[in-house]
């Protein structure tokens, strides 16, 4: 069972780099490489025991396929076994289903979810609703697989259904907030980067600690503290090459560990860069974004409306607003772009309580595509 992070000691952490952890990949990968597998069966006759799935940023993985089938002479289906590495993960050992079938129309390809991949029935996840819950990455990743397979010519001459299955996905759901969030039926299919990096508690605590204690050797007085790898990147759009390379640390979900490390080695000043999830967990003074009951609450949300200068009808749609992403959409439609200020205002005054003074926070909330929207002190 993990330590709460804020419980670990100088003497519980490992020395050097965190131990080694086996890597996974996500269900969009899965998806992707079952796919490719599927369709070089149908179009080439041939059954590949590993397929090399193309990731985001260029990086590439061997997957095993499990098994490849013929459901007839236009369709074919391959499975691949999620494997998460050593981050436990509900959807590890899951069999990820692909079939992939010749259509009628050609030049068009059809990408959607069968059994146990979740339906959209809320607003506020990023999704359309009624569409399969399959998020943009895997459908980009799914997408260059076909594109691998055919050259251009050949991809104007077919048509393609693409289904994406998860035989257990129903019962694997349960286990996940996503009925919580209106994704009924089955899992999501998921996926930033392709490929799931486990982290320990305390493994996690040291990288962040080390790459604070480089930041401090290397004469860097300011640190850019985000919360993923697509933070960081939008990150790294906004501030360019004023901040050194070794500044930008991903914290994962646990800020306040790391503002009190920022205080402890004497930081200047810290960036806590993010988007409106995190964030607002952070407003509601949690320093483990990630624990379990740390959902978000719509009531807080409508409180912080109200100081903003909200009328009734948006306080009444946030009390009841599906995420805290949706709480953004309804903030949007009703221009009370003063919000994010105040959201980020709410952060900063929690993460001041964890560091002296000495130390300077700035907040910064992004929206998804990497602009700006809010942030503390002006």
């Amino acid at each position: 069972m993990s330590q709460s992070i804020d419980d670990i000691k100088e003497t519980d952490l490992p020395e050097g780099k965190k131990k080694s952890l086996r890597t996974g990949y996500t269900t969009g990968t899965c998806a992707a490489a079952a796919t490719k597998a599927a369709l070089t069966t149908l179009v080439n006759g041939e059954k590949l025991a590993k397929v090399n799935v193309s990731l985001p940023k260029d990086k590439h993985i061997v997957i095993d396929i499990a098994w490849i089938r013929y459901e007839n002479e236009k369709s074919v289906t391959a499975a691949v076994i999620k494997d998460g590495g050593d981050d436990p993960d509900v959807t590890n050992g899951a069999e990820i289903w692909s079939t992939v079938s010749l259509s009628e129309t050609s030049n068009k390809i059809i990408i959607d979810g069968g059994k146990g991949v979740g339906r959209v029935t809320k607003p506020g996840l990023g999704l359309e609703i009624g569409k399969a819950a399959i998020n943009p990455t895997p459908l980009k990743m799914i997408s260059h697989a076909i594109d691998e397979i055919f050259g251009q010519q050949q991809k104007n001459r077919y048509g393609l259904s693409i289904l994406i299955s998860v035989p257990k996905g129903e019962e694997i759901a349960k286990k996940t907030d996503n009925p919580r969030l209106g994704i009924i039926g089955g899992i999501s299919i998921l996926g930033t980067t392709g490929i799931v990096i486990p982290y320990s508690t305390a493994s996690f605590a040291a990288s962040i600690r080390q790459s604070i204690d480089v930041s401090k050797a290397m004469g860097t007085d300011s640190v850019i503290l985000t919360t993923g790898g697509r933070s960081e990147d939008f990150a790294r759009d906004i501030f360019g090459n004023s901040i050194a390379d070794h500044a930008y640390i991903q914290i994962g979900d646990f800020i306040g560990f790391s503002i009190k490390q920022c205080a402890i080695k004497k930081i200047k000043k810290a960036y806590v860069i993010g988007f409106i999830g995190k964030l607002t967990k952070m407003a509601m003074g949690v320093k483990q974004t990630h624990v379990k009951g740390s959902h978000v609450d719509m009531n807080f949300l409508a409180k912080l409306a109200i100081r903003s200068g909200a009328n009734n009808e948006l306080v009444k749609k946030i009390m009841v607003a599906n995420t805290a992403r949706h709480v953004g959409e309804l903030v949007d439609q009703f221009g009370l772009s003063m919000f994010y200020d105040v959201l980020c205002e709410e952060v900063y005054s929690h993460l001041s309580k964890y560091s002296p003074t000495e130390l300077q926070i700035k907040i910064i909330l992004l929206d998804f595509n990497g602009k700006i929207i809010g942030e503390f002190p002006e």
